[in-house]
C-alpha cells in the first residue's frame, strides 16, 4: 500500500496518470469517428463520380 502513496504524492501521481490516460482515450475515440466520418464522404463522393459517367 506504502508503494501506491508514493511518500504522500500518490493522491498526485495517480490522478495525473489518470487524466493523462483519459485524454488520450478521448482523443483516440474522437480520431476514429473523425476517420470513420472522412471514410464516408469519401465513399459518397467516388459513388456521385461513378454515378455521372
Amino acid at each position: 500500500m506504502e508503494n501506491l502513496a508514493m511518500g504522500n504524492y500518490g493522491v498526485y501521481v495517480w490522478s495525473c496518470f489518470g487524466l493523462t490516460l483519459a485524454v488520450v482515450v478521448f482523443s483516440d475515440w474522437r480520431a476514429r469517428l473523425r476517420h470513420k466520418r472522412v471514410y464516408r464522404d469519401i465513399e459518397v463522393r467516388i459513388r456521385a463520380l461513378e454515378e455521372r459517367q
